[in-house]
């Protein structure tokens, strides 16, 4: 992968680069509330470049109000979220990458959002989540 990776919602409105930190070495889920119901395996970057389709993005914010979590209008698509524990990096949905699915990953870490530091808790891993083809 290159440091700017292509990448789009499902119907093509929004399309963006990724700038992946560590390529798809460190892809994770999140157990908190949100992330839980969303379902999406994520990786890191340190910066989102929105090649077209902005106006087609719409933000949503939960609880502390601090992760910024970006969607589709059009497709409902999960594109990629400012993250609450280091607002200087996000999280992209692996889904939305190019050439890119979910399911190439046979084992997915899960960080402990429940317990998320910043209300307190101690945050860490609370698991992994396997994938076995049939």
């Amino acid at each position: 992968m290159s440091d700017q990776t292509p990448a789009q919602c499902h119907c093509g409105a929004v399309r963006f680069h990724a700038e992946l930190v560590n390529g798809l070495n460190d892809v994770l889920r999140c157990n908190c509330s949100f992330c839980r119901m969303r379902g999406a395996v994520v990786a890191t970057a340190s910066g989102i470049t929105v090649i077209s389709g902005s106006d087609k993005l719409t933000e949503y914010r939960f609880n502390s109000r601090q992760a910024a979590h970006f969607f589709c209008s059009v497709c409902g698509i999960y594109t990629f979220h400012q993250r609450r524990s280091n607002p200087s990096l996000f999280g992209v949905n692996v889904a939305c990458l190019e050439g890119v699915s979910p399911f190439d990953f046979s084992c997915v870490k899960v960080i402990d959002g429940i317990n998320h530091p910043g209300e307190g808790g101690a945050g860490g891993v609370a698991g992994y989540l396997r994938y076995l083809a049939g």
